[in-house]
């Protein structure tokens, strides 16, 4: 299995990130519609995300849900058929929910830095350090946290889980407010 180190943060100032991750990045940036469908799944998590509605690809993912740098490991299948694929998931597997999102991707080496607007949430950045098959976790948190660092990321902004979990406990905040 592929493997990464991420982090996510709640970004409060996006024109600053932007202009940040555009005097670091090494190539990009480039924007992208994505849609992630959520399926229940035994371990880890499965989605069929589909890309500026032209592409799609199946992904199962394993990570804990911690703030800071965390290891993923994950498996990607492009897919030519996302209709019937989420058919058949749906009536397996069941639907745990939809996440709609606009995301600005840069590439600082090995690294991807997303700036991410998602639909009824709000402003996020992930950061996905690619790991090489001969790179340590811990190399790969290094270059995360400097990374942080050189984006100005707060450690009080940090988050776990995915953007489906956030959605969800922020429903529960909202609903609890009113």
């Amino acid at each position: 299995m592929a493997r990464n180190v991420e982090i996510k943060a709640h970004v409060t100032d996006m024109q600053r990130l932007r202009r940040l991750a555009a005097q670091i990045a090494t190539e990009g940036p480039w924007t992208l519609s994505q849609v992630d469908v959520f399926f229940h799944a035994h371990h880890g998590r499965l989605k069929l995300r589909t890309i500026n509605g032209e592409e799609s690809e199946l992904i199962y993912y394993h990570r804990d849900d911690l703030e800071g740098p965390k290891t993923s490991t994950y498996e990607r299948s492009v897919t030519e058929d996302p209709a019937g694929i989420r058919r058949i998931l749906s009536a397996v597997l069941g639907e745990l929910g939809e996440v709609r999102k606009r995301r600005t991707l840069y590439l600082v080496g090995q690294t991807r830095v997303h700036l991410d607007e998602v639909e009824q949430l709000g402003n996020y950045m992930e950061l996905e350090v690619v790991l090489r098959d001969d790179q340590s976790e811990a190399e790969g948190a290094i270059i995360a946290e400097d990374l942080m660092d050189r984006l100005a990321i707060r450690r009080t902004d940090l988050c776990d889980g995915a953007y489906l979990d956030l959605f969800e406990s922020s429903q529960v905040r909202r609903a609890a407010d009113e």
